[in-house]
């Protein structure tokens, strides 16, 4: 680690793609350290994939100190916040001169790599010994779970229940009608505007809100998790939230109300599907301006906003993308990520080496 003496030091909380990127770039021009309840980052648009390849996690989960060798790394949770310090779950305080929030999604993952990939392989042993699955949720997350098992585990028979009206209903009902199509065409049940009461389980049927009987040997729970923003709520930050729990930023990406706080990532409230390669460019924004501030310039970077685009993989080599108003299937955006899950890309952004 390169010596920290006379830098200005930044704080991140958070370890998603928008922290971990903001800590790659900002550790070689500041004293850098990165809150997180885990050792690594997970591409996490790629998990759906590790659950039926758990090979697929070595590439995936990446620890921290490879990619920001020059940053203090805190394996804790962010438990509290002050105008000039943090304090950890673990019983750190540390003081910053710039605090970056990034916290992202609440998301129970494992503390290490090989935790993680043993839950991977846990998953797919689930999978590979039953007969039938169930998977309760039609956002992005159950649909491309549906697509990886139906194609890597044709014989199963699989049913998926979600409580709203369509599936995908984040995009166009265009998009969300292609998606549905596809996964009829490779025998998955779709149950809508139902869901299921996952403790109603009596030899082995589950019972949906409409009165069906579904027999699965198994569930995956699909369904999107809040934002990790309810530590806030005791914090001087508590009146900076929405009341979705985001924090409030300006064009800059500082929290409303603080010159030194910013945010990053789906913690905001920026008006924009919350998608990974958006994050990475609030990350960029910050990024430079920090860099500007350090160096007693006050001129700050505005975050302009990104292409409205989401590509939702069906299995290995088709998807489903909108890209603004344009929608399309098959194996052209299937080959824009369906293969790689744009690991490789990933991977090359934090200047870790493709394995």
């Amino acid at each position: 680690m390169v010596s920290s003496i006379g830098r200005k030091r930044v704080v991140i909380i958070g370890g998603g793609i928008a922290g971990s990127v903001l800590a790659k770039s900002l550790q070689d021009h500041t004293d850098v350290y990165l809150i997180d309840p885990k050792e690594y980052f997970e591409i996490s648009w790629a998990s759906l994939r590790c659950i039926v390849e758990p090979a697929f996690a070595e590439r995936t989960l990446i620890n921290h100190s490879e990619y920001a060798p020059n940053a203090h790394i805190i394996t804790s949770a962010a438990t509290s916040i002050t105008e000039t310090e943090v304090t950890t779950a673990n019983g750190r305080v540390i003081s910053y001169d710039y605090l970056v929030i990034a916290s992202g999604h609440d998301d129970k993952s494992e503390f290490t790599k090989k935790e993680r990939i043993h839950h991977y392989k846990q998953d797919q042993q689930k999978i590979k010994s039953a007969s039938s699955i169930l998977i309760v949720g039609g956002g992005p997350v159950g649909v491309e779970l549906a697509g990886e098992i139906s194609v890597d585990f044709p014989d199963k028979k699989v049913t998926l229940v979600h409580r709203g009206s369509r599936l995908l209903e984040f995009v166009g009902e265009k998009a969300s009608k292609k998606a549905h199509k596809w996964l009829n065409k490779k025998n998955v049940e779709i149950i809508l505007e139902q869901s299921v009461n996952l403790n109603s389980k009596t030899n082995g049927v589950y019972h949906t809100s409409g009165g069906q009987s579904i027999i699965a040997d198994c569930h995956f729970l699909c369904v999107g998790k809040p934002i990790a923003s309810s530590w806030l709520k005791d914090t001087m930050l508590h009146n900076c939230l929405d009341n979705k729990g985001r924090l409030m930023v300006d064009e800059n990406m500082r929290v409303k109300g603080y010159r030194n706080i910013f945010a990053v990532g789906d913690i905001t409230d920026v008006k924009e599907m919350k998608q990974g390669y958006l994050a990475q460019m609030h990350s960029g924004v910050v990024a430079k301006s920090i860099k500007s501030l350090v160096n007693g310039k006050e001129k700050l970077e505005a975050y302009k906003g990104g292409p409205q685009m989401a590509i939702v993989s069906l299995g290995r080599k088709e998807a489903v993308a909108q890209i603004s108003s344009m929608t399309m299937s098959g194996c052209l955006p299937g080959k824009m990520k369906s293969g790689d899950l744009f690991v490789s890309k990933t991977r090359k952004t934090l200047g870790v080496k493709s394995t």
